[in-house]
């Protein structure tokens, strides 16, 4: 798409323009759970909070500083971010994989 700033979320005006601003949250909960539906998928398990929430999980797998993940995700509280590098660690670290 071309976005190197703002909001990757934007809306698309009638003439395929991007807008400039980011959609809010209910508008990107409510597309996905539109297309979710569409597919033929339960709409009710997906939401933007589970984007949101998924993206900061994998970029946790993935060895991403929290700092530079949390630019992109916008979380404010290092503490509510973090609680989802904590999540992937545990399940990732070397202590889980004595359990395997």
């Amino acid at each position: 798409a071309g976005i190197t700033e703002g909001g990757v979320f934007r809306g698309i005006d009638r003439w395929g323009n991007l807008e400039p601003r980011a959609l809010t949250p209910q508008a990107v909960n409510l597309i996905l759970k539109r297309r979710a539906a569409a597919a033929g998928l339960d709409a009710q398990l997906f939401s933007a909070h589970g984007l949101r929430a998924g993206y900061l999980t994998e970029t946790a797998r993935r060895g991403i500083p929290l700092t530079e993940a949390m630019q992109q995700s916008q979380h404010k509280s290092i503490q509510q971010a973090s609680h989802y590098y904590n999540d992937a660690e545990r399940h990732l670290g070397r202590a889980a994989r004595l359990i395997v």
